[in-house]
């Protein structure tokens, strides 16, 4: 995949690429706020909204200002989230809300950027705004309702009432290219844009391994039995917390039935295949268009179609 249809860390290929992130969270830091107030002047600070969009410049690349140029703005880096160091070991912050001081052209969702920014940038975006959305909804205690109050640059909530420690919360989800040995099953949710097709996925259950998870959503969403499955890659998806962890998997020919989840769903051939990757992701490079579409190549579910289809030759 290119640069820019990688956003969100997706790994595919080897230990060294699987180990690499965007950023070093650098953890040792976050209760140094001496360490921090230090990197501030020359860090970087990603800026986002109260809609969770991220400020950018005229031609909507990401405008992230260094702390120096927003040090006279609201809140300075006690009120920012500190994400990490990027490889020059230059800090990287996020601060969030109605930032009068500081004036940005344009805003850039999180999806846009990840379809069109550079992956380091739209990774750390998407880090940034998955914190951003942990902290909106974590308010109060979970356990006595008490006010959170955040400690460690961001990465930690303690509740004032009764003590209890709040983490950002990420939830697994699996994310399957199924095969009968010659074909590929697909299906599509009512809510989807006309025509598109995609694999199945569906969340990690309590008790639950990711094999049993595979088996259970492919025949609870489709009917198809699995056979047996294999693990393949990771994507965090930031939609707003999760991660796609993705499989390939062997299942019987059983003719898909849907229930509540999926509006339909289907087998495709290695040409049916190929002729929905050729109409490109919105359908808009078929002469006829009619036909299936596939999911966007931002994601990890095109990369699994694509992997399925390289294998048929």
């Amino acid at each position: 995949m290119s640069d820019a249809a990688a956003p969100f860390a997706f790994v595919e290929a080897g230990i060294d690429a699987a180990c690499r992130a965007a950023l070093d969270r650098a953890d040792r830091l976050r209760d140094d706020p001496d360490a921090l107030k230090a990197l501030w002047p020359q860090g970087r600070v990603i800026l986002l909204d109260d809609s969770g969009h991220a400020y950018a410049d005229e031609e909507g690349h990401l405008r992230a200002p260094s702390g120096h140029e927003i040090s006279e703005g609201p809140g300075g880096v006690g009120a920012a989230v500190f994400l990490g160091l990027d490889g020059q070991g230059t800090g990287w912050f996020a601060l969030e809300g109605s930032l009068t001081a500081f004036v940005a052209p344009r805003r850039v969702d999180l999806r846009s950027a990840a379809a069109l920014w550079p992956a380091f940038d739209a990774s750390v975006f998407a880090q940034a705004r998955a914190l951003q959305h942990w902290r909106s909804r974590h308010r109060h205690c979970g356990v006595c309702g008490g006010e959170v109050a955040l400690s460690r640059a961001g990465w930690q909530g303690r509740c004032t009432q009764c003590g209890v420690e709040h983490y950002p919360r990420t939830d697994p989800a699996v994310i399957v290219a199924v095969s009968d040995g010659s074909r590929l099953l697909l299906g599509r949710q009512a809510t989807w844009p006309a025509r598109r097709y995609s694999v199945i996925a569906g969340f990690v259950e309590p008790g639950e391994s990711l094999e049993q998870t595979v088996a259970r959503e492919v025949l609870e969403e489709t009917g198809v039995r699995v056979r047996r499955c294999r693990y393949l890659a990771s994507q965090p998806w930031p939609f707003p917390g999760a991660l796609m962890l993705g499989f390939s998997a062997e299942a019987e020919p059983d003719e898909p039935q849907t229930g509540d989840e999926l509006e339909h769903a289907r087998w495709f051939t290695a040409d049916d295949v190929r002729a929905a990757s050729a109409r490109g992701e919105w359908g808009s490079n078929a002469d006829d268009g009619e036909g299936p579409v596939l999911s966007p190549s931002i994601s990890i579910s095109r990369w699994l179609i694509d992997q399925w289809l390289a294998a048929q030759g």
